[in-house]
């Protein structure tokens, strides 16, 4: 059974600072998706950051702000979160795809999710 673990949501103030974990029971193939989606009531789940062997994709609104690492063991991948503002409050889930290839940014592909972690930014 695979599972991902996250860790390090919270409540911050605008302008500020966290940092997301999350950790893997297996190792992944360094060019399988491993990234970061984020999910608010009424909308659909967004990837934020994800990346895949030399690729990476940020979205848009959190470019410049976000950064995701993942280390070279392939079971764990972070999203540094900087200058954070109330729109950036969201369930954040941790991906990792079931397979090689295809669209890394597709929340509807088979992946495997964390639990979710809720990250609060107030104005």
């Amino acid at each position: 059974l695979v599972q991902l673990v996250e860790s390090g949501g919270g409540s911050v103030q605008a302008g500020g600072s966290l940092r997301l974990s999350c950790a893997a029971s297996t190792k992944f193939n360094s060019r399988a998706c491993m990234g970061w989606f984020r999910q608010t009531p009424g909308k659909e789940r967004e990837a934020v950051a994800t990346t895949a062997g030399a690729s990476t994709y940020y979205a848009n609104s959190v470019k410049g702000r976000f950064t995701i690492s993942r280390d070279g063991a392939g079971k764990t991948v972070s999203l540094a979160m900087n200058s954070l503002k109330p729109e950036d409050t969201a369930v954040y889930y941790c991906a990792a795809a079931q397979t090689l290839g295809g669209d890394c940014t597709s929340a509807s592909r088979p992946f495997y999710w964390g639990q979710g972690t809720q990250v609060t930014v107030s104005s």
